[in-house]
């Protein structure tokens, strides 16, 4: 007896095309409602900064030129005063007393003496350090495809700060001139022609060593104890994600985490920062002449607990306006996700 041949549906079920032929016919099925998503995830995504694009390194910059340059201008009362404890420790024994004195001596606007050079040499170095830092981030980051996020961190923030201490140190030198020198100069315009008279054109950065000492320890600890700190805050304090939480109370965290982080950078800078005082308030003087009139105690201890004070606000007021500006152009604010330095942070808050 003769076989019969396969019937057609046999055929049909034997198909190895089959899936893809239905597959493709879905798509077409569902073609509308496809692009209907794209256009509505086009139309969320308008106005967003792509992370690491050159926009985004533009914006870092920008937030990290007015964090810095606002807070330390908004703070140059409390400079003045710890300026002073360190130069003339007799004199300006206390807090309260280097206000009564200066108060009584100079006048209520001695209070905001130097302020345009703080403003200006702060907002140059804010630029360089939060625009470099993210930048360096992000390319250590890919170089080393595994390495430890604290010590990217460390390596970011110590690369960005070397450049932005360059921008900052013939401003900060006018700047502490004009505070310890009664009668030097009012101000940047005037100070900075009497200064390079004085000192030359070098003695515009003959502190940067002690610059260096000073702010890149302290930025090394501001920016990687502020990622742990607040990273530790959203997983152990936070009852839900990062992202769940509204924009107020991320800026809130972003204070706090930035107030103690500050607190830790005043206490590691505060050696650098009593030298570098001590060498722009003198002409001709010398690290050995620094160290001999201040003691070696003395240059852990003076002006310390006002320095910390200074530090611990201004750190805090620094992370809020730079994460405040970055929610303003639709960035979402620093730390908090582990592992969040490889790729896009939106992308990893949604997973």
């Amino acid at each position: 007896m003769a076989m019969s041949s396969p019937s057609s549906s046999s055929c049909r079920n034997d198909d190895p095309f089959k899936p893809l032929f239905l597959a493709v016919d879905k798509f077409f099925k569902r073609r509308p409602e496809l692009e209907s998503v794209c256009v509505e995830a086009k139309q969320r995504e308008k106005g967003k900064i792509e992370m690491h694009s050159p926009l985004f390194y533009v914006a870092c910059t920008v937030g990290g030129m007015l964090s810095c340059g606002l807070s330390h201008m908004a703070i140059t009362p409390l400079d003045l005063v710890k300026c002073n404890m360190q130069i003339d420790p007799v004199k300006y024994n206390n807090i309260m007393s280097g206000f009564v004195i200066l108060l009584r001596e100079q006048g209520f606007n001695s209070f905001f003496k130097g302020w345009v050079p703080t403003l200006v040499g702060y907002s140059a170095q804010g630029a360089c350090k939060f625009g470099l830092y993210e930048f360096f981030k992000k390319l250590y980051s890919d170089t080393v495809k595994h390495g430890h996020q604290s010590v990217i961190y460390l390596a970011a923030s110590a690369s960005a700060e070397m450049f932005a201490d360059v921008m900052l140190c013939p401003l900060e030198a006018i700047k502490i001139r004009v505070q310890t020198q009664p009668g030097f100069a009012m101000g940047l315009c005037d100070g900075l022609p009497k200064f390079i008279k004085s000192d030359g054109a070098l003695g515009l950065y003959k502190g940067l060593v002690p610059l260096w000492g000073r702010q890149i320890p302290y930025t090394m600890m501001k920016f990687a104890s502020f990622e742990a700190i607040v990273e530790a805050i959203y997983k152990h304090v936070v009852p839900k994600p990062k992202d769940q939480c509204s924009k107020p109370v991320q800026l809130a965290i972003s204070f706090a985490g930035g107030y103690l982080a500050g607190i830790l950078c005043g206490v590691v800078s505060h050696p650098a920062d009593n030298l570098f005082s001590f060498l722009n308030s003198r002409n001709g003087a010398t690290i050995q002449d620094a160290v001999r009139n201040l003691g070696f105690w003395g240059l852990f201890t003076r002006g310390l607990p006002l320095r910390i004070i200074m530090i611990g606000t201004l750190t805090g007021a620094q992370w809020t306006l730079y994460d405040a500006f970055k929610v303003s152009v639709g960035l979402p604010t620093t730390g908090g996700v582990p592992a969040a330095i490889g790729y896009p942070i939106e992308h990893e808050e949604q997973n």
